[in-house]
């Protein structure tokens, strides 16, 4: 594969034409972080109108984080190969095809594998797109502009994903399928505009590690797969003890095989460097907290809060008023002095916004929590960008698209891994205080574990209580319900700023300092 345009070095590239490929890279990704809330949504419509089975219903959110998570990092190794601007016109074009024919679901006999299948080729489609647009990114700017440049792009794309609720809530009301349809246009822009900008791509003549790629993605999905069931399968289970079990296993071997292979998928020894492995631990625990944040924020505020899809959407868009403005000041922190102040001083105040963001569930108020919520999306904000870039900045011996690939997958396992205990812990613990709460006014065991369960799973509490309770004490159950699953929710926000701590414990061992730009212009394979 020869080049179809010569390389420049990080900072050659012409002013215009480097705003022009962030503006670029930001509307390609902007469909994976829309799509990330806005199917949610709409999932009891979809479901309503196919005749769904739980199970279907359940794969079209997991099958696109499946693959996602799979094929992360042959995404970004393929991006090294074939060149970052083409991953990304091939992404973008693979996922906005998939959005087309997910939108063009026949009713019938297949719909539900139809739409499962292209859900998960939409995840193929991101996972080949993201390292890509991240390393076009990466190296479109200098060292001393890369905090700001990627404060920008993890601000707006991470403020889209509360965009997914209001816009999924308002096309719903239409039709479904117009939350697929919606990427179409987004592609279109973004394929004109990378185009339109001068980026200049590199391409390595290096074999392709196909057994290294086997044996990341299917551990990958085997140790996803098992973390996404434990709640429906059960964490003792032996379907989810195997399938983690065996993707760990998988795990391993992958990493002690590359570091026999000649040319590997990934150069493992980069997690020698002190600096690289903290900024990706940080991140492992902060996704823990800050992807489910927007799953959980949501089903709260429609169930104890009474708020419809929209109104959730609006909820959630609060953490963002602190979540902005922090990427801001952590990519200049970034930018002046390293990653170490912003990353510690993130995670501290990401754990105190979520602890304190806990205790005011109870409240049912959005106006004695918001200060909170805001003070959460500060911590993260602070956080995210500085520990991405270093990350990235850290890759001595390695290229862009190969540790982007490596960063993103870190923090996709540890957002499932989230959304997996804390939806364990939320399913265990409202549905125990439910039941005992309708055991006390009289309700049958069997038919209150019902009500719990159904509850616990995200439905409203006004359909669900059994007939025959007497007419006076149904609003007292009503409001026994909604306190049992906010304090329910409480554990859960508990959860997430225990995650931060742990995240800023880990943040006190990162070495500091800066990357300068001459030691990474030395660098080989770093350039793009």
């Amino acid at each position: 594969m020869s080049n179809t345009t010569s390389p420049a070095p990080a900072g050659e590239t012409g002013t215009t034409t480097k705003w022009l490929a962030l503006a670029a890279m930001m509307f390609a990704v902007s469909m994976m972080f829309i799509d990330q809330t806005i199917v949610s949504i709409a999932i009891p419509t979809i479901q309503r109108e196919l005749h769904l089975s739980e199970q279907g219903v359940q794969w079209i959110v997991n099958g696109y984080l499946l693959s996602l998570s799979a094929f992360f990092v042959l995404g970004g190794r393929l991006s090294d190969i074939f060149g970052h601007k083409r991953m990304v016109l091939l992404g973008v074009t693979i996922f906005a095809v998939s959005s087309a024919m997910c939108g063009a679901t026949p009713a019938g006999t297949f719909d539900e594998a139809w739409l499962i299948f292209f859900r998960i080729v939409q995840g193929i489609g991101a996972a080949l797109l993201f390292p890509a647009a991240l390393a076009i990114v990466v190296s479109a700017f200098p060292l001393r502009e890369r905090g700001k440049a990627l404060a920008l792009f993890f601000g707006i794309t991470g403020g889209l994903t509360a965009i997914g609720p209001i816009l999924g809530g308002y096309l719903s009301e239409w039709t479904w399928r117009a939350i697929f349809w919606v990427n179409i246009p987004v592609a279109i822009i973004a394929i004109v505009l990378t185009l339109m900008a001068k980026i200049h791509t590199k391409h390595k003549k290096e074999p392709i590690d196909y057994l290294g790629a086997v044996l990341i993605a299917s551990g990958m999905a085997f140790s996803v797969l098992g973390l996404q069931q434990a709640s429906a399968w059960g964490w003792v289970d032996w379907k989810t003890i195997g399938c983690v079990i065996v993707g760990l296993v998988l795990l391993v071997i992958f990493f002690k095989v590359e570091t026999r292979v000649p040319v590997p998928l990934v150069k493992v020894q980069i997690f020698k460097d002190r600096a690289f492995f903290v900024d990706n631990a940080v991140l492992f625990f902060a996704m823990m907290a800050f992807v489910p944040v927007f799953f959980f924020g949501s089903v709260y505020s429609q169930v104890v809060l009474g708020y419809d899809a929209s109104n959730a959407g609006l909820y959630l868009l609060v953490f963002f008023a602190g979540f902005a403005p922090g990427v801001q000041v952590g990519g200049r922190l970034l930018d002046k002095s390293g990653p170490k102040a912003s990353v510690i001083a993130g995670c501290a105040i990401a754990a105190i916004g979520f602890f304190f963001w806990a205790q005011k569930l109870t409240d049912y108020s959005l106006s004695a929590q918001w200060p909170y919520i805001v003070i959460a999306g500060a911590g993260i904000g602070l956080l995210l960008g500085p520990a991405s870039t270093d990350a990235v900045n850290r890759s001595i011996n390695a290229s862009y698209g190969e540790v982007t690939g490596i960063n993103q997958t870190i923090r996709n396992y540890g957002s499932s891994l989230g959304l997996a205990i804390l939806g364990t812990i939320l399913i265990n613990s409202s549905t125990s205080r439910i039941v005992n709460t309708l055991t006390g006014f009289g309700v049958p065991a069997d038919e209150a574990a019902s009500v719990g369960s159904q509850i616990a799973s995200g439905g409203g509490s006004e359909t669900t209580i059994p007939a025959g309770i007497p007419q006076n004490i149904v609003d007292q159950i009503g409001a026994a319900i909604q306190l049992d699953f906010a304090q329910a929710n409480q554990v859960v926000f508990y959860g997430m700023s225990v995650a931060l701590v742990l995240a800023f414990i880990v943040a006190l061992f990162h070495p500091g300092g800066m990357v300068t730009q001459e030691a990474e212009e030395s660098v080989p394979a770093a350039g793009a």
